[in-house]
């Protein structure tokens, strides 16, 4: 793991420059069949965004602008932003990012279909332009330096670069708590994920051709990266807060990705029901052998409390299982009827 660097100040307060400063660009080595100005996309998904595009594109344009100026970037990198159905002016700030600088360019979509859906329109759009793609979100908590190294270390021969980060002290103790949740989780579950990796990455042009080979509806990023292997590595970061508005992802939003993650990635949870289905049938041969004892003894008396109890474990648990093979169902329902996982209303190439 390559280390991390200290946020430079608040975000506000970036400078382009600083951003790269640190690295010497010039004396690392690129990896034979990679350009030594590759053609960089950000992809940057977007949903009620308004507070914030005005300050933050402007930001990611002049590091682009600086990575071009220390030669690890093409003149014709660009920036992608992918407004996922906003409900606000996102889509009509994005327009005239566009007509103040062609190198933002954006795509609408018809009906907001969730960021791992915009994620994905933006990386296929960015397929065929560019060399790699850095997703990263349009608040900036991500760093512009650690993407900066991404692309040196993409034209030293990885494929993926995952953006991870350096540690959780700025969150609350309930979110650190929840996070940490959400990991162990997925990996009980055997789903195979990076600690702390939100979607911040790098993707090279042959990552992206076998991404777009995934053909599931219920995507779920995090988890197909690992599964597309390729040479990999991470970099560490800071993560800085908001520059506006607030985070779209709730509670109840995490909740739902932690269980699309894991049904999408593992049957483990209904192997689960089975091994308890088995541990309740032994119980029941316990209960069973006790209340034949006690009938035979005499001793067998009307247990109402032990009734009620009993009926509402076991039912409790076979809702439970009907709800956790209903999410399995469910999926294969969407799977099965094909349909397109986003349509593209507006661009702005």
């Amino acid at each position: 793991m390559h280390g991390h660097r200290q946020a430079i100040g608040s975000p506000r307060d970036y400078c382009a420059k600083l951003l790269i400063v640190n690295i010497n660009l010039k004396n690392r080595e690129v990896a034979d069949g990679r350009k030594q100005r590759p053609t960089v996309a950000f992809v940057v998904p977007c949903y009620n965004e308004h507070l914030v595009l005005r300050q933050s594109m402007p930001m990611v344009l002049e590091a682009l602008n600086e990575m071009e100026k220390a030669g690890i970037a093409s003149a014709d990198s660009f920036v992608l932003c992918v407004d996922d159905g906003s409900s606000d002016d996102t889509w009509q700030i994005i327009a005239a990012l566009h007509r103040a600088n062609p190198k933002l360019k954006g795509i609408r979509l018809s009906h907001n279909r969730g960021q791992q859906n915009a994620l994905f329109a933006g990386l296929m759009t960015a397929r065929d332009m560019a060399d790699c793609a850095i997703t990263i979100d349009a608040d900036l908590q991500d760093s512009l330096e650690a993407a900066a190294e991404m692309v040196v270390l993409y034209r030293e021969g990885y494929d993926i670069v995952y953006g991870v980060r350096a540690s959780r002290r700025s969150d609350s103790f309930f979110k650190r708590t929840s996070a940490r949740a959400f990991y162990k989780l997925q990996n009980r579950m055997g789903l195979e994920t990076i600690y702390d990796h939100s979607e911040f990455r790098l993707m090279s042009h042959r990552a992206l051709d076998i991404l777009s080979e995934y053909p599931e509806r219920n995507l779920y990023l995090r988890g197909i990266m690992p599964a597309i292997g390729l040479r990999h590595t991470t970099v560490s970061y800071d993560r800085s807060p908001r520059l506006a508005g607030e985070t779209k992802y709730s509670f109840m939003k995490l909740v739902s990705l932690s269980v699309d993650a894991i049904t999408s990635f593992s049957a483990r949870p209904m192997r689960l029901i089975f091994i308890i289905g088995l541990i309740l049938l032994v119980a029941d041969i316990g209960v069973a052998a006790w209340v034949l004892m006690s009938h035979f003894d005499g001793r067998a008396m009307s247990g109402w409390s032990s009734l009620m109890l009993s009926v509402w474990f076991l039912g409790s648990l076979i809702l439970i299982s009907l709800g956790i093979i209903g999410e399995y169902i469910g999926k294969i329902f969407n799977e099965v009827k094909r349909r397109p996982r986003y349509s593209v209303q507006d661009s702005l190439m």
